[in-house]
């Protein structure tokens, strides 16, 4: 094993356990996969092909459940962009994005620089966990 894997493995291990999640096989494959480019978005298709790609047998309904158990943890967030396609992105920070429905991309905005200036009368007992705006984008005719 290279010296960067072995970095990588580490590095997947710690975060899998300070956000107490057992670090598994699979969960510390996916989390080296996930985590070690930076923030991005990905599907759960799209890591389950670059697992497969680093030579891991992991099906896709494990990708899927792990990706769920880390968004509990509080590692990932979820952005669904329609009923049928979500991403998971891996800057939990406060931010927005914009949407490339055509092709697909998925591209931040950081949280300050749209600004919100009431929202409507909140349900009785509910509280704003987070806003989540998600700006759609189509090329000009």
């Amino acid at each position: 094993m290279k010296k960067a894997d072995t970095e990588a493995r580490e590095q997947a291990i710690t975060l899998l356990n300070e956000a107490g999640l057992r670090p598994t096989r699979q969960r510390v494959v996916l989390a080296q996969v996930l985590f070690s480019n930076g923030d991005r978005h990905v599907t759960a298709e799209q890591l389950h092909g670059e697992a497969e790609a680093d030579g891991a047998a992991i099906s896709l309904a494990t990708v899927y459940n792990t990706l769920h158990q880390f968004k509990g943890a509080g590692l990932l967030r979820e952005v669904v962009v329609d009923s049928g396609r979500a991403y998971f992105d891996t800057n939990t920070k406060e931010h927005h994005h914009f949407y490339v429905e055509k092709t697909g991309l998925l591209e931040d905005i950081a949280g300050e620089l749209i600004s919100m200036t009431s929202l409507p009368k909140l349900p009785e007992n509910k509280v704003v966990d987070r806003v989540d705006i998600v700006i759609r984008l189509r090329e000009k005719a």
